[in-house]
């Protein structure tokens, strides 16, 4: 790895900063990291992927963890990018899986380069993202470590549940749920209790912080399966309706299933894993029945009720408030965002 120089500029952070700044500093350090030359073959599609931008969150939530402890964040900043690199692996190999033709706009590093290329820097993405935690204090690193490697495999573990959802027919709404925190939620519940823990804070502190992170994960996640349905097509960043045309079995989906009149379930099995000539008819007619249940408020219900469980663990955490501001406000964000 490079030396980070600039990492002496996050010592000088005011408490009510504004979240860009620690974001600046976030797309500083990743510009900066080496992750090897030759062949270029094997890195250039890691510099490909790590270059398509993206939201940051999990390193930003790593950051304001340690925020709330300390103002001396060098030592967390590699630990920091070490999640965004990880989150990266898991996006690239996931494209694979799910033969995704583009990420973020851009062809994806299977299609513009091929899927032997595409898991060999995934591979490479994993080693580096271990190597990133290297500066972790040795008194910390061995727990650090066999968090990480927990969380990682819990990734793998939404992943697989994910794809056996594709094939099977009964999936009970607490399966998906629990498929959602592994594969989406748990990561970002450890880059917050990373982030306490590099801090100072303490473990029940940082206990806290984890849930936080992993209730705004779960809500995150039934919010973007909300806008797939119900978001502005010209705001959401990709097609309205996708989950419906793919049949993927959704939060708002299982609820429709489980509350359908037999007429109502009879139209969504003319619908739901049919192959159907007109997929915008498909995307009517099954949001019609979601309307029809009121599928979206029962949604935004559950959406809140994790959110505010989440704010409950925030609020227990032994911090000043001025130091939590910035989570609240990125949890704002998360929730109303429309793309």
């Amino acid at each position: 790895m490079t030396g980070l120089p600039y990492l002496s500029l996050l010592n000088r952070i005011p408490l009510s900063v504004d979240l860009s700044y620690f974001s600046q500093q976030l797309s500083a350090g990743l510009a900066q990291l080496h992750y090897g030359e030759q062949p270029a073959t094997l890195y250039e599609p890691i510099r490909y992927i790590m270059g398509l931008g993206g939201k940051r969150i999990r390193p930003l939530l790593t950051l304001l963890g340690a925020h709330l402890f300390t103002d001396n964040l060098d030592p967390v900043l590699k630990p920091a990018l070490a999640t965004e690199v990880f989150h990266n692996f898991t996006l690239l190999h996931d494209d694979i899986m799910d033969q995704a033709p583009l990420r973020r706009g851009q062809p994806t590093v299977h299609e513009k380069w091929n899927q032997n290329v595409a898991i060999l820097s995934g591979d490479v993405m994993l080693v580096r993202a271990y190597e990133l935690f290297l500066d972790v204090p040795p008194h910390l690193l061995a727990h650090v470590l066999r968090r990480f490697s927990q969380t990682a495999a819990e990734v793998c573990e939404g992943q697989q549940w994910d794809m056996n959802f594709e094939t099977e027919t009964q999936v009970s709404i607490p399966q998906y749920l629990d498929m959602i925190r592994l594969k989406t939620a748990v990561l970002l519940g450890f880059a917050l209790e990373l982030g306490a823990l590099l801090g100072g804070a303490s473990q029940e502190d940082a206990d806290h912080l984890r849930q936080f992170g992993t209730g705004i994960g779960v809500a995150f996640q039934l919010r973007d399966d909300l806008l797939d349905v119900y978001g502005d097509a010209a705001t959401f960043g990709k097609r309205v309706g996708g989950d419906i045309v793919s049949d993927k079995k959704t939060f708002l989906l299982l609820t429709a299933q489980a509350q359908a009149s037999p007429t109502q379930q009879a139209v969504l099995a003319r619908h739901i894993g049919q192959p159907v000539p007109d997929a915008e008819a498909k995307v009517q007619a099954v949001r019609a029945i979601y309307d029809e249940l009121e599928i979206r408020p029962q949604t935004e219900a559950l959406i809140n009720d994790y959110f505010q469980d989440a704010l409950q663990h925030l609020e227990r955490v032994a911090a000043p408030e001025t130091r939590k501001e910035p989570l609240h406000r990125l949890a704002m964000q998360l929730m109303e965002r429309e793309q």
